[in-house]
């Protein structure tokens, strides 16, 4: 049997990998965060960037969803301090809920809460202007919104 070419005199040695560590600590510090990951929406109207979160995260039926709603100018990227919007949806069994929204100290920052009575798909949609002007136009978002079960009591 002939030896491995890199065993053969004069030959270079291969290099050996070396661990690569920083990586493998993130990971094991990002493994043991319990806590949800907030999951944001990104959502795009003619006129507007929308971010949307639910709390809580997942989304449960029988529970109250609060949902925050961050608005941005879409060109500019700068914030919408002065508009107004309601958010709402329906399911397949034609239950309905809905909320205007309320301005939050944060800037371009809305909320609206909901209360879903099935879990199952949810057809939502946001409606926004950037003035409470009626006669400028509302422009308007969709999603599906996946619905839970609601939490065991106590837990």
């Amino acid at each position: 049997a002939r030896p491995h070419p890199a065993r053969w005199p004069g030959a270079a040695r291969p290099a050996r990998p070396r661990p690569v560590r920083a990586p493998a600590r993130a990971a094991s510090v990002a493994g043991c965060d319990r806590t949800p990951k907030a999951f944001e929406l990104r959502l795009w109207s003619d006129s507007y960037a929308f971010r949307i979160t639910s709390d809580p995260t997942p989304p449960r039926a029988l529970e109250p969803v609060t949902y925050r709603i961050v608005v941005q100018d879409k060109k500019t990227g700068q914030p919408i301090e002065t508009g107004e919007g309601r958010i709402f949806a329906t399911s397949v069994d034609r239950a309905n809920t809905n909320d205007g929204l309320k301005k939050e100290k944060e800037l371009g920052t809305y909320s609206g809460r909901l209360f879903f009575a099935t879990t199952g798909d949810w057809q939502a949609a946001l409606q926004f202007r950037r003035e409470k002007n009626p006669q400028m136009p509302l422009e308007r978002v969709d999603w599906t919104q996946t619905i839970h079960p609601a939490s065991e009591p106590g837990s």
